[in-house]
């Protein structure tokens, strides 16, 4: 029997249209052997946490550069609990104000990736994250 892949679910929510970062971290985690699942730009966290029950993914992995973090990141926490999704990790990369941080881990947030992670880092964070779930 084989082992189950991870699925990871990468998601740009918001108005934020610039998803190079989205796009490299979806090929490092796929390189690593994880099933990616790219859901596009401009996702409501309604769509996300959509996605995320219909794929079964394990992770969800959002990258925001448009300020709207603290927002965004509430809402899909709020309706994840609600569909007792609360075992599915979800991680945030992009511009983020260290300040907020800790704001966001309150919130639910798994782990917070800023510009210049090592992608080894983020592969092995999902690694462990998806490992919980199981």
């Amino acid at each position: 029997m084989t082992e189950k892949r991870i699925r990871v679910l990468i998601a740009k929510p918001g108005l934020d249209g610039h998803d190079r970062g989205a796009k490299v971290i979806a090929r490092a985690l796929r390189d690593a052997g994880m099933e990616v699942i790219y859901t596009g730009l401009r996702q409501t966290p309604e769509m996300i946490v959509s996605a995320a029950e219909q794929e079964d993914a394990d992770v969800i992995g959002l990258s925001i550069l448009s300020g709207a973090h603290n927002t965004l990141c509430v809402r899909l926490m709020d309706l994840l609990r609600a569909k007792e999704m609360t075992d599915v990790a979800v991680l945030v990369g992009g511009i983020i104000p260290e300040a907020d941080i800790p704001a966001l881990k309150s919130a639910g947030i798994a782990e917070v990736f800023l510009p210049g992670t090592p992608m080894q880092e983020i592969v092995e964070f999902v690694k462990k994250a998806s490992a919980a779930r199981k």
